[in-house]
């Protein structure tokens, strides 16, 4: 018996649909075993792939970690092992930017399995009950949170995510230059249009990551509605929690609907396996079109295929979660994904948590975010 570790993070959508995968992947493949453990959603963001994938054969990723694993080739190029047919299938059928998110070095590192962005989350019968709407447009989600009744996710890395969703809004992605991680003039107006909004939440929210945000949705009647935090279509499907949460595309500002972070999960390969083939092979069945629409799907997953976000069957047990979401998707900012990435997003989400929290000057807030921008780019060829 051939048996295959696999670490993945600690939620519905993290770990059940991998464990149903493995146990038909055994059934189809009685000489493989397949067991996964988890960890949490900070250690998803924060943990080195490189220590993972030296004791695990399988890994489940977070894209910006994409660069930092082809660079130290502690995670296989799965181009150079799937074949030229199902790697087509991949990128024709990916959500938004998601199979762009794990090519690097025009090689692809992992199978996007999982698609997400920050998105809009309601509680229909809370805004019903007091004569109110989903709010439309920025102007209406401040007025919405003046009542009290708006929450968002406001650990560092999260709120780090937010701020490149409001530069991305206003006009200008950020990471355009190796100079600044965003012109002055975008980058104030983004922190104070961020902090305004922040004023008007309850302070309990900044220690939230989007999990906990929706599970405060779902378990009391306080928040009718997020603007924007990472989309979980668990929430969305009748009986998964005490109440329902119905998802939808982010507010219009200027005109123009928000632009958002691009998130999701790849499914990995590690280059330390004494296992690849068999690894490869689940990763391909895992990955794949009719796997993705049914039993990933269907055991609390957000697939990464477009057929499955398209299906009508999926929608329908998900209160059309993925249709309705699915323009945010498409519209998502990609996040560099450079080697020392992760080292910039690490410090900089506290650097606006902390401004966001307490105030303070935004050229004083921009000016610390670009040192460490220049010291992570510095930290790709170490």
């Amino acid at each position: 018996m051939t048996i295959l570790k696999g670490i993945t993070w600690n939620h519905t959508r993290g770990l059940l649909p991998m464990v149903a995968t493995a146990q038909r992947f055994t059934e189809l493949n009685p000489g493989v075993e397949i067991t996964w453990e988890k960890r949490s959603l900070q250690e998803f963001a924060d943990a080195s792939i490189e220590d993972l994938a030296k004791r695990f054969d399988l890994l489940v990723i977070d894209h910006p970690w994409t660069g930092f694993g082809a660079h130290s080739k502690t995670i296989l190029p799965l181009s150079d092992y799937l074949s030229t047919e199902y790697i087509k299938d991949q990128e024709l059928n990916t959500v938004g930017r998601s199979y762009g998110s794990y090519v690097f070095d025009n090689k692809l590192w992992a199978l996007p399995i999982d698609a997400a962005t920050p998105v809009a989350a309601a509680r229909l019968d809370i805004l019903e009950k007091q004569g109110l709407k989903v709010p439309q447009t920025y102007d209406d989600l401040l007025a919405l949170a003046k009542k009290g009744l708006v929450a968002f996710a406001g650990i560092p890395v999260d709120v780090l995510m937010s701020f490149y969703m409001f530069c991305c809004s206003l006009g200008e992605a950020p990471f355009q230059s190796t100079e600044k991680v965003i012109s002055p003039e975008t980058g104030k107006k983004a922190l104070q249009m961020f902090r305004e909004l922040a004023q008007l939440i309850d302070t309990a929210n900044f220690n939230r990551n989007p999990i906990q945000v929706y599970e405060a949705m779902v378990n009391s009647d306080e928040i009718a509605y997020c603007p924007f935090a990472y989309g979980y279509s668990n929430y969305s499907r009748t009986g998964y929690s005490q109440k329902l949460l119905h998802f939808y595309d982010l507010v219009r500002l200027n005109d123009q609907p928000m632009i958002s972070s691009l998130g999701g999960t790849g499914l990995a390969v590690s280059s330390f396996s004494k296992h690849i083939p068999e690894a490869i092979k689940y990763a391909e069945f895992t990955g794949s079109s009719q796997v993705q629409q049914n039993v990933f799907a269907d055991n609390g997953g957000q697939p990464g295929h477009l057929q499955a976000w398209k299906s009508e069957r999926i929608n329908s047990v998900t209160h059309d979660y993925f249709k309705n979401t699915l323009p945010t998707l498409e519209r998502a900012f990609l996040r560099p994904r450079y080697s020392g990435h992760m080292y910039f997003q690490d410090h900089a989400g506290d650097i606006v948590r902390n401004y966001l929290m307490h105030g303070g000057d935004e050229n004083l807030v921009l000016e610390e975010m670009n040192s460490l921008y220049a010291k992570s780019l510095n930290l790709v060829t170490t």
